[in-house]
């Protein structure tokens, strides 16, 4: 318990110094949020009006008063109006990018974890025979592709040429959303190439860190003692070797988040997918700070609530860490 809870007080440190990092660098550079909506009513504003954009930005007032105020609205989940699609709420379109992102990369995550994490431990188990000398070095090669050219491989070769598939969105546009078995399944049709990019550029690392690490494994003592106490090779794989061996691989599981979230960044925008990173490719294009500013703290948060879960995990796994 006392290691979690320094662990928590680290995270909310951490995201206390990503708030300010996040208010400081857009204030540090040239321009302001306010001045694109302002420019593009050449002129016809009045002095109130121009002081009620920027207002509505958070940019009146001295920069300690701008702070306090951009922590309240931050407590909040007040992320300011968004430029590119005024006067919408940065916060509303978070939630909507983020809800299509979280299906491509949770179905991604889950299937790459899982099934690289089986390939590995069946890998290291029979090291050096057809399995291992046959997937292993196909995942290393896997492993190296950028998520870039593999979204823009499938897409050319499955909906440019094969028309398997469609161009884009996240479902039919004729369907109204809702949780009934067509559009569940429109949405796991458009999703199944996006997915199939990120799962191919991300299992192959799974399953090379649990190979690694069972083989280092297998010659420890206690694996030795379990094998010399005659229990079943089934036994010694999976409740010994492989349930040690999980525990590098849930760290590294909640470090890919941020990765796995850049990865889907570009995937998004070449399959012309509404998520995250097609809203933020846009926010950049265009200057949309209050997004740009909401996605970063956004993505901080996400990467430190899944270490956090990391580190309950450990601790329910790992008995030396319930005893210290």
């Amino acid at each position: 318990m006392v290691f979690l809870l320094r662990r928590l007080a680290f995270y909310v440190a951490a995201l206390f110094v990503a708030i300010t990092l996040n208010f400081f660098i857009p204030r540090l550079m040239p321009g302001d949020p306010s001045a694109r909506i302002i420019a593009s009513f050449q002129g016809r504003l009045n002095e109130a009006q121009v002081e009620a954009i920027r207002k509505s930005y958070g940019l009146t007032g001295s920069l300690w008063e701008q702070y306090v105020t951009y922590l309240g609205s931050v407590a909040r989940l007040d992320f300011g109006i968004s430029t590119v699609q005024f006067p919408e709420p940065t916060a509303s379109l978070l939630f909507y990018g983020a809800t299509w992102t979280l299906v491509l990369v949770g179905i991604a995550i889950f299937f790459a974890f899982i099934i690289g994490s089986m390939m590995g431990i069946h890998a290291a188990w029979n090291r050096g025979r057809f399995f291992d000398s046959v997937f292993t070095p196909i995942n290393v090669m896997l492993n190296a592709f950028t998520p870039a050219v593999v979204a823009l491989l499938l897409f050319y070769a499955f909906s440019l040429q094969l028309k398997w598939f469609p161009l884009g969105r996240a479902h039919d546009p004729s369907l109204m959303p809702g949780f009934d078995l067509q559009f569940i399944g429109s949405v796991l049709y458009h999703a199944t190439l996006p997915v199939l990019s990120i799962f191919l550029v991300s299992f192959g690392g799974w399953h090379l860190g649990m190979r690694n690490v069972m083989i280092n494994l297998l010659n420890e003592d206690f694996v030795i003692l379990a094998r010399a106490k005659g229990l079943s090779d089934r036994r010694v794989r999976y409740r010994y070797v492989a349930r040690n061996a999980i525990l590098p691989q849930i760290t590294s599981l909640a470090l890919s988040v941020g990765f796995l979230l850049g990865g889907a960044l570009v995937t998004e925008q070449v399959f012309n997918y509404p998520g995250l990173g097609k809203f933020t490719f846009t926010a950049i294009q265009s200057r949309d700070f209050s997004f740009i500013q909401g996605q970063l703290l956004l993505l901080t948060m996400s990467v430190l609530v899944a270490n956090l879960l990391s580190d309950i995990a450990n601790v329910i796994l790992d008995p030396r860490l319930r005893k210290g």
